[in-house]
């Protein structure tokens, strides 16, 4: 099993972490001479890097057939012939029509999905920005693996700016939203102290339950489309 070795400054001893987004081992260390201690302490915890690994959903890719949900709407991938298209089929559901072989028909769902959380997130920040009283960010989406979401405050005229992993269009839609509450509350609150959860609370209540969906499912989320290692 590969570990990735880390010098982390800020540390003040061996530690190994398990990156369930990435499927990867991370062994870190206070300085470089310390690498040598940390491979040797994750060699010693073979067995739980094993049991942890084995315990991460399996990579599905998003092929023709897969059924997800985007905010909350049944989608189904289909294989067609000709440009990528998104369709309401007769039984209410979502319909990904994409040609190609399995990475590029993968490469043209992804596009889509991309653009359907983009839209989302963009209504469901003007929403919270519009309920705190807060400028109005820019919106991006991307698939970062460390975080669902980030934030930039506004700074010498620039607007404030938010970035959403796209992903999070296919979970349920109340998580979804929690993370758009969490972004837009940095825009007034750049930390996570009290004042940025009273925030949070303002808009969506108790966060717990959301935080811990995220906690138990995002290895799933991230799972999909994700390429055999």
């Amino acid at each position: 099993m590969p570990v990735r070795l880390r010098v982390n400054r800020r540390s003040r001893r061996i530690a190994l972490r398990l990156d369930r987004a990435s499927r990867e081992v991370v062994a870190s260390a206070p300085d470089l001479r310390g690498l040598t201690e940390a491979a040797r302490f994750a060699r010693s915890r073979a067995d739980w890097i094993q049991n942890r690994l084995a315990a991460i959903p399996a990579p599905s890719p998003l092929a023709p057939g897969l059924e997800l949900t985007v905010f909350d709407r049944a989608c189904r991938l289909e294989a067609a012939t000709g440009r990528t298209r998104l369709v309401d089929d007769p039984d209410g559901a979502l319909v990904i029509c994409a040609a190609g072989e399995p990475e590029a028909f993968a490469r043209s769902v992804v596009r889509v999905l991309k653009r359907e959380a983009l839209a989302g997130f963009r209504e469901m920040s003007r929403r919270h920005c519009e309920a705190l009283g807060a400028p109005l960010p820019t919106v991006s989406v991307t698939d970062t693996r460390s975080r669902w979401g980030s934030c930039t405050p506004g700074r010498a005229g620039a607007p404030p700016s938010v970035r959403y992993v796209w992903r999070l269009a296919l979970a349920p839609s109340p998580v979804a939203d929690y993370v758009a509450a969490h972004e837009c509350a940095h825009i007034l609150e750049p930390h996570h102290g009290p004042a940025f959860w009273a925030r949070v609370r303002e808009l969506v209540g108790d966060p717990t339950p959301y935080r811990e969906w995220l906690r138990r499912e995002g290895p799933r989320l991230h799972a999909l489309g994700a390429a055999e290692g």
